[in-house]
């Protein structure tokens, strides 16, 4: 089985799986994917540099995702310029892991599940939810500017436009145990007739 977790930044997804992934669900994280593996080829660096300039490479040849995000969140056409570029990447790792591992159960995290019309990838989308004013205060509290978060927001789908077409929906505006609840109940209805 395939859960694929979205929501908007700074709602939750990343604590829902790894609730997920502490129930024995295998998590992939494409955040994580993209900075930790895509970022780091070659042909990707190279490709970045010649749109953007070496500003967006450190001294060491990394990509500077600070920078880079500065370039790309200001600009629609560099950021669908940004993500034609990553992501077949992207979707080649995830197709060979599920293809490692066809039979587990699989939580991923995908920032941009809907807009990118991913939905087939997955048995179940879970959408992770709070109020926009929580959400700005986490991205407050992570180091994100409300300056720098809104427009951030803004690129994603609205959140009431998420939670419409998920499956399933886990409310994150209460306590821990309060979403490690929700997470415990779905994964149990999940996992009822396997």
């Amino acid at each position: 089985m395939r859960i694929g977790i979205t929501g908007g930044i700074g709602c939750g997804k990343s604590t829902v799986a790894g609730l997920f992934e502490h129930a024995g669900w295998r998590r992939l994280d494409a955040d994580a994917l993209v900075r930790d593996h895509v970022l780091t080829e070659a042909r990707v660096k190279e490709e970045l540099r010649q749109r953007f300039g070496a500003e967006v490479l450190a001294a060491d040849g990394t990509v500077n995702r600070a920078r880079l995000g500065e370039r790309v969140f200001s600009d629609d056409a560099a950021r669908l310029w940004l993500e034609e570029l990553i992501h077949p990447v992207l979707f080649d790792l995830w197709r060979a892991a599920f293809a490692a591992e066809p039979a587990i159960a699989w939580a991923v995290e995908v920032p941009l599940l809907f807009e990118k019309n991913l939905e087939n990838w997955f048995d179940f989308t879970v959408c992770v939810a709070c109020s926009r004013a929580q959400q700005l205060a986490r991205l407050e509290q992570r180091g994100l500017p409300r300056a720098l978060a809104e427009p951030r927001i803004s690129k994603q789908l609205p959140l009431a436009q998420k939670i419409e077409q998920a499956d399933f929906v886990l409310w994150n505006e209460g306590s821990a145990e309060f979403l490690q609840d929700q997470v415990g109940r779905l994964i149990g209805s999940l996992t009822a007739g396997r």
